[in-house]
């Protein structure tokens, strides 16, 4: 009795499994409509025998069983079913009351019944709810036409077919107002829920955004948040500008420093590149180490991707001020970025296994964009012919020379971009090298670098003039630019002699070419920024 007792308690309190959250409301109210009809109908098993008419006290104990089975079917979460159930009990009854005492005494069922098919109309399909409601209409119409005016069969006092007319009456309004203050209770409380879920939701959206903004791109994010589909293994193909960066001797820099400062130096320097990136609506494919994989153009598209990678670009360059600044300030070295751009067609989308996947962009368009990458000197862009074309005329291009990169049967044109205008209107700060002529020629040796090996060409060389990160040096042949060379300070001492550095050339003119330094021991770093410093400008 007791575990009867508490089940019927929970069911008052809780819906049973199975019903739809939008079902609740008529769950709740209609669990308290039918135990008032129950003792309406039981109550009646006695009026009806004490005012002699015991066909209709028998009719009521068959009413009785029926309301209670449609409780139980309730209670047990066959909505539907109970209601189909009281609903023929009610027209049954009502034809019987108006056949047997009268037709006033049966009117007021058809108010019950039209009242419960409106109020669970939405637990049935709209057909099923419009056949309820005419075949409800048209069995009270065909009632009032055969006995409204007919004698009872059990003729009653008046005022015993009074009270039962108003008791009936007053017990359906009852009825009503119960369940829709219930239905009212329930909906309240069914909405209270739901904006508790909701925030929940909103705060798993933000939890899940700061978690993650970490790892991806704003558009990204949004569209796995708001798609979830989009979580699924796939890709397509689309047309997006790829941009990659690099640091330029950052590895070498690195095995200088202790861990906790290599770390400090690439999150400051991730802090000012990311925000910048995301500014300009660009998705970041993967951070490599130093480097930087980043497209425009996907997930969202952008028509004028080419723009926006340029002008992203030139401002990350010119960011790189601050960078410095603050390493300078915590007494970390200076930092120097390539970047390379491609316009090309690649497969984007989600790639990995369904464990673990990423958003990505694979093709032959990004290895290309990585090549480009690797002619730049720190501080340059590259760009493809490709994305030449797609910026069109507001492209500033300050140079350009053809290139052949590994695996490439054709020679590859890069440009070299020093600005963007339109609605842009950007353009890399004047980074210009300022020479100094140095009162002796420096004795260098000199390596020409393959794929960062050594190639064993070299020979002897000499630097004639001295820039911040830039050399101007004679040799004994004629280098072409974009080549990569290992220098040596030979004849400066045992110290500065065990080690070695890295240029590229950026322009040569005979045996003279002008490097760019992208890899220097902070030893041979202040070398040559003493001879800058203490020699004569030329």
């Amino acid at each position: 009795m007791a575990a009867a007792l508490d089940w019927l308690r929970r069911r008052y309190r809780e819906a049973p499994p199975g019903i739809a959250p939008r079902h609740q409301r008529f769950y709740f109210a209609a669990a308290w409509g039918y135990p008032c009809g129950l003792l309406w109908h039981f109550t009646f098993i006695f009026v009806f025998w004490l005012v002699g008419a015991p066909p209709l006290s028998a009719l009521n104990v068959l009413a009785t069983a029926i309301w209670i089975a449609a409780l139980w079917l309730h209670l047990h979460g066959w909505l539907r079913t109970a209601v189909l159930l009281v609903g023929g009990e009610i027209v049954v009854h009502a034809v019987a009351c108006a056949v047997l005492i009268g037709w006033q005494t049966g009117f007021q069922f058809y108010l019950v019944a039209m009242a419960a098919v409106l109020f669970f109309a939405p637990l049935g399909h709209v057909a099923a709810n419009i056949a309820l409601a005419l075949g409800n209409a048209f069995t009270f119409v065909g009632l009032h036409y055969v006995y409204a005016d007919a004698m009872p069969r059990i003729a009653l006092p008046s005022w015993i077919i009074d009270a039962l007319f108003y008791g009936n009456a007053l017990s359906a309004f009852f009825v009503i107002s119960l369940a829709a203050a219930s239905y009212d209770r329930a909906a309240t409380e069914a909405e209270a829920a739901l904006g508790a879920e909701k925030a929940k939701s909103d705060e798993l959206a933000g939890l899940l955004r700061r978690m993650f903004g970490r790892y991806l791109s704003p558009e990204v994010m949004e569209a796995l948040i708001e798609k979830p589909e989009s979580l699924e293994l796939g890709g397509e193909k689309r047309r997006v500008t790829i941009m990659m960066t690099d640091l330029r001797g950052f590895t070498a820099m690195a095995e200088r420093l202790a861990p906790e400062q290599v770390v400090r130096m690439l999150n400051g320097y991730f802090e000012v590149m990311v925000e910048i990136i995301t500014r300009y609506h660009g998705t970041i494919n993967e951070i490599i180490g130093d480097a930087l994989l980043v497209f425009f153009g996907a997930p969202q598209p952008m028509p004028d991707r080419a723009e926006q990678a340029i002008a992203c670009a030139i401002e990350m360059q010119n960011a790189m001020a601050r960078v410095n600044d603050r390493n300078r300030a915590e007494g970390l070295p200076e930092l120097q970025m390539g970047i390379g751009l491609n316009d090309a067609e690649v497969v984007v989308g989600n790639i990995g296994t369904a464990r673990r996947s990423k958003y990505a962009a694979v093709g032959s368009g990004v290895n290309m964009t990585s090549r480009i990458e690797s002619y730049t000197v720190g501080g340059q862009i590259l760009v493809s012919e490709s994305v030449r074309e797609a910026a069109g005329h507001v492209l500033r291009v300050d140079g350009q020379r053809d290139v052949r990169p590994k695996g490439s049967e054709m020679p590859l044109r890069i440009y070299e971009v020093g600005g963007i205008g339109g609605r842009f209107n950007l353009a890399l700060a004047d980074r210009t090298p300022v020479f100094v002529a140095l009162a002796r020629r420096l004795p260098l040796r000199y390596s020409i670098l393959e794929d960062k090996e050594t190639g064993g060409a070299g020979g002897e060389a000499a630097a004639v003039r001295v820039a911040k990160s830039a050399l101007e040096i004679e040799l004994d042949r004629p280098l072409t630019p974009m080549t990569n060379l290992k220098l040596n300070l030979a004849a400066a001492g045992e110290v500065l002699g065990a080690r070695d550095f890295y240029a590229k050339v950026v322009v040569a003119d005979g045996d003279a070419v002008r490097v760019s330094l992208t890899a220097v021991p902070p030893e041979i770093d202040a070398f040559l920024e003493a001879l800058r410093r203490y020699a004569m400008p030329s």
